[in-house]
């Protein structure tokens, strides 16, 4: 470990101790005694306000209601935040109203050196939804629907809701308990619990137009909305057994309620157990593109009439 990166987590490990002593950063660390003073001088040199107790069991603790010095990053580190933070335009994600002042910020933290090669790299590097002849042109807005802000907002104090919901021309409202906030193909979507048809649903954010917390006097428990859940699961009708390259293809892309289980130790093979809802359209559409999506290393155990005659409609059309 580099004296840098050691330095950042003896800090670490320093502010998580109300006391320690020299032979525990010793022994932590595998260092010398006299690389662990050095590194303890160097700490307090930068503002950690430790005290030390004398006496032969003497060590040090650090004084309460003290500023704590700036955590620096290693290199790899810095490349790895910047690199992260970049990859996430055109992703329409939460509180990045001004990407551009984040960036700002965290060319701040770093030397002119760490600045050129992540200047290097931003120019090198494109990323999906970057258009490679204008790499500063996105083909999307960098800002997600303004409502998902509020849910989010909402749902760090309660997962009890009401909502109003734009259907068409129809506004509805009424009360879920929020299961699951995700992202998939572009769009936000909450797996929420309706707590007066007693029934899981997907809504999209985008068609959200209000968000309110739902009174505690009418709610269902957490358990019994689980339990709720697990009556209504239906029977898996869709089985597939899936080979090393579909494997692949499904780690790029899957549905959020459709997992596998390996049927080997090197995680060659998998199987797959989901329901299709054959009473829609839309869902059944989905299905056969992903279907086709995850390729010819696909061995079918198990599936409805309805899919199969799609993915037979869709081959015959090309």
């Amino acid at each position: 470990m580099k004296k840098v990166e050691r330095i950042n987590t003896i800090m670490r490990y320093i502010n998580n101790r109300s006391r320690f002593t020299i032979s525990e950063i010793m022994h932590e660390f595998t260092i010398s005694r006299s690389t662990a003073i050095r590194d303890i001088k160097e700490i307090e040199a930068m503002g950690m306000p430790l005290v030390a107790e004398v006496g032969r069991d003497g060590g040090y603790f650090v004084m309460n209601n003290s500023v704590l010095p700036t955590v620096r990053f290693t290199d790899n580190e810095i490349k790895a935040l910047f690199l992260a933070f970049m990859a996430t335009r055109n992703q329409q994600l939460p509180y990045l109203k001004s990407r551009q002042s984040l960036a700002e910020k965290l060319l701040g933290l770093i030397s002119e050196n760490q600045q050129d090669d992540l200047v290097l790299l931003n120019q090198i590097l494109l990323f999906e939804g970057t258009n490679p002849n204008n790499p500063d042109l996105l083909d999307l807005s960098d800002l997600p629907h303004p409502m998902l802000e509020q849910l989010i907002h909402h749902i760090l104090m309660d997962s009890y809701l009401w909502i109003t919901v734009q259907e068409g021309e129809e506004c509805k409202s009424y009360p879920i308990y929020l299961l699951h906030l995700y992202r998939e193909k572009s769009y936000w979507l909450m797996e929420g619990f309706h707590l007066e048809e007693q029934k899981t649903q997907i809504i999209p954010v985008d068609q959200l137009t209000d968000i309110r917390t739902y009174p505690v006097k009418h709610r269902m428990s957490r358990k019994k909305i689980l339990e709720k859940q697990r009556t209504q699961k239906e029977e898996s009708n869709l089985v597939l057994e899936l080979g090393p390259k579909a494997i692949a293809q499904f780690k790029k892309y899957h549905p959020l309620t459709v997992s596998i289980s390996y049927t080997n130790p090197y995680q060659t093979r998998a199987r797959l157990n989901t329901f299709v809802d054959v009473r829609k359209e839309e869902e059944i559409s989905e299905i056969v593109n992903w279907l086709l999506f995850l390729g010819e290393d696909v061995e079918i155990r198990g599936i409805p009439r309805e899919v199969l005659e799609g993915v037979w409609s869709r081959m015959r059309n090309w």
